[in-house]
């Protein structure tokens, strides 16, 4: 316990914890108060995930790399995956998709160009595993053309949605036996060629496991309870403020969601290791299309009103597309400087702008 008080203390985003305890309570008193809801689960939500992250790594670093691995794959977008369920129960599947397509967006755009922006103004020049980077980017490819696929076949065949639906398993299925031999060609066959480029200073020491494991379940149910107030008012809020929930999910979803790990991927390119960052950008990003998109259209099945497919609105292909031949072109030379960051973060902005000035509809 004291391990995790220490954190709280040192860790300024984990006062944010404050907002835990009001917007349950406020959820209660003021259920009509749907902007005001809105603000301050999205307030108590980053600091839940900071602390998901921080509970996430301490086991892993006590389990071994595979194990690690595995923790790391099914709990790093614990967030995402939590308000993402929490949506589909409730049948919002245009917030779903755009909750799956915003991180993968923002993780491969938004901090891998923070990243190469913040490293870079530090350092001249930054090396990174080549290796790594293209597999992570050839797999965030391989997310996208299965993502394209269905959109493409409903439109040019006037396909029904029984069949899209099937086909939308039968890639789920060969998107997580992909992951799952990524994992094992990384952490088991070929872990050679993983190794780090750059070497810096070692991290923080890891929580003892009975605190980490307490912490993961405790935090985990109170994402699940600030998530259910998220999404009941973010339909309202997002019509006060001028915004639909596809921009919510593409934009705000992804930034609260992807708060955990931004300090370590921005910290680690400033100390010059900018493996660790490539490895969260791309990573987290590979994690959410390669195994938590497909584990959603699974789960539909059981949890939603109506099965869900992975039909996206073209404007979310593109721009899924677009980011990972991005983060294939700058990460081909394993090599980075600070004016890669502000290109990639160009087109990040450029997403950002289009999606609030004329957000995209659904078939």
């Amino acid at each position: 316990m004291n391990a995790l008080l220490k954190d709280i203390r040192a860790t300024p985003l984990l006062w944010l914890l404050v907002f835990v305890p009001v917007v349950l309570v406020a959820a209660k008193l003021k259920p009509e108060a749907q902007t005001l809801l809105f603000v301050v689960s999205v307030l108590a939500i980053v600091p839940l995930t900071v602390l998901l992250s921080h509970a996430t790594e301490s086991v892993a670093a006590k389990t071994g790399d595979a194990v690690g691995g595995l923790l790391n794959a099914t709990l790093g977008n614990m967030a995402e995956l939590i308000i993402a369920l929490t949506a589909l129960r409730a049948g919002q599947y245009m917030l779903v998709k755009a909750s799956i397509a915003g991180p993968i967006v923002t993780n491969t755009l938004f901090i891998l160009g923070m990243s190469f922006l913040l490293g870079g103004l530090k350092h001249h020049v930054q090396e990174f595993n080549q290796v790594n980077a293209r597999v992570l980017a050839t797999m965030l490819f391989l997310a996208t053309v299965a993502l394209l696929i269905p959109s493409a076949i409903s439109r040019a065949d006037a396909a029904g949605v029984a069949f899209t639906n099937r086909l939308s398993v039968g890639l789920a299925v060969l998107l997580i036996i992909a992951y799952a031999l990524e994992m094992l060609f990384s952490l088991k066959t070929h872990r050679e060629l993983f190794v780090s480029v750059s070497h810096g200073g070692g991290g923080e020491k890891p929580w003892p496991m009975g605190l980490a494991l307490g912490t993961l379940a405790g935090v985990t149910v109170l994402v699940a309870m600030v998530s259910e107030i998220f999404v009941e008012s973010v339909q309202k809020a997002a019509e006060s403020f001028g915004m639909t929930p596809a921009f919510v999910g593409f934009i705000i979803v992804a930034l609260v969601g992807g708060a955990s790990a931004m300090p370590t991927a921005f910290s680690g390119a400033r100390k010059n290791r900018l493996d660790l960052s490539v490895g969260i950008a791309l990573g987290s990003a590979s994690q959410i299309a390669l195994f938590v998109a497909p584990l959603l259209v699974l789960l539909s099945y059981f949890i939603g009103p109506t099965p869900m497919n992975l039909q996206f609105w073209p404007g979310a292909v593109v721009m899924l597309l677009i980011a990972a031949l991005t983060a294939a072109l700058v990460t081909n030379g394993g090599r980075s400087a600070w004016y890669v960051g502000v290109l990639v973060l160009m087109v990040y902005l450029i997403f950002a702008m289009t999606l609030y000035l004329l957000p995209p509809q659904l078939p």
